[in-house]
């Protein structure tokens, strides 16, 4: 039986499916991770925009649960990596081992074979094996031995790591963080919801008890949905613009890259679904801008002394970067609209 590979995805769902699926997730996830809707849907919305997802924070705030609440949420293969100092690239990709009976090499897959790979602490495993997941984050196959094998659909890594602890661990190259669709931060629970959690997970722990509520097929039709999604040239324009703000900025010594600006209309095109939307709006690049741009971005020498962070930075150039004309009115805006022919300035044109 053949396996699915990346660029095949199942047929279109109506948009009352759509939302009743994505909606399972989200309150799947939920059950387990308490008061954290936008970070959710988020993680969610990478899933569907066909990327990677870097989650990072300090110890005990939900990272590793998020990830694994979202592959249990779906009825499809997983397989967890525990990055280590001693973990060997073989572990992640497969490995070709002698055979003694039929004389000949086998490959025998690595971890990365799955639809959802967890890595946990990814940080702290060396280089030379953080690299081995460059190929299949970005190609969506792995070549071991000059063969080469291609990775099923949907595939998603997703990766948790702790900026605070710092001994014994391996700073991801850019290469690297380049290929993360969004990093994302769990932070703190607010009050009402740590309470929320002490009553929930008291006793026992909910991720134990958490069932699929949907599957590998329901899933590859959600990411044909969002690739359907309309983005007007105005919107296309305004992404270019802010990745490109990125690039001449002063305090940055390496701005984004042109995968950036492809992940962030791909991701703006799932949050775009998950709002019930079929077009993009200017306003779901900004509200993208910091976790799917912060964390590729290097900032100067000058910028660091001086304690700026990139996610500042970032926020920082949308706030500077005039919006396009053509923009959705406001819903308070009194003055009579324009004729349009009753649609919207960046929805596609309907029949």
């Amino acid at each position: 039986m053949t396996q699915q590979t990346w660029d095949e995805v199942g047929g279109l769902l109506p948009h009352d499916e759509f939302r009743a699926a994505s909606e399972a997730i989200v309150a799947n996830i939920e059950q387990v991770i308490e008061g954290k809707t936008a970070t959710v849907r988020l993680a969610l919305a990478v899933l569907l925009a066909e990327g990677h997802l870097l989650i990072e924070d300090v110890p005990g705030v939900g990272k590793t649960k998020l990830a694994k609440a979202l592959a249990r949420s779906i009825d499809c293969s997983v397989r967890r990596i525990q990055f280590t100092p001693d973990l060997l690239p073989s572990d992640v990709t497969g490995v070709s081992v002698y055979n003694q009976e039929t004389h000949d090499f086998e490959f025998r897959p690595g971890a990365v074979f799955a639809n959802l790979v967890v890595g946990d602490e990814i940080n702290r495993a060396s280089p030379k094996t953080q690299s081995a997941l460059l190929e299949c984050m970005e190609e969506r196959q792995v070549t071991v031995d000059g063969v080469t094998y291609q990775l099923q659909t949907p595939f998603m890594v997703i990766a948790t790591q702790n900026p605070i602890e710092m001994e014994g661990t391996y700073p991801l190259p850019e290469a690297q963080r380049d290929r993360f669709t969004a990093r994302i931060a769990m932070g703190y629970p607010d009050p009402g919801a740590e309470l929320a959690m002490l009553d929930g997970h008291g006793a026992t722990d909910p991720l134990h008890e958490l069932r699929p509520v949907s599957d590998a097929a329901t899933v590859r039709r959600l990411i044909g949905h969002v690739r359907q999604v309309h983005v007007a040239d105005a919107v296309k324009q305004y992404a270019i613009d802010l990745v490109t703000a990125t690039r001449e900025a002063p305090d940055l010594r390496l701005g984004a890259s042109p995968r950036a600006t492809l992940q962030l209309l791909r991701t703006a095109r799932a949050v775009a679904a998950l709002e019930g939307r079929d077009y993009v709006l200017p306003d779901d690049l900004q509200a993208l801008a910091v976790p799917v741009l912060a964390h590729r971005i290097i900032p100067t020498a000058d910028a660091q002394l001086a304690r700026r962070t990139t996610d500042a930075i970032v926020a920082e150039l949308v706030h500077r970067l005039p919006l396009p004309h053509d923009r959705k009115r406001s819903p308070y805006d009194t003055r009579p609209p324009a004729p349009n022919n009753g649609r919207g300035p960046y929805e596609p044109r309907r029949p």
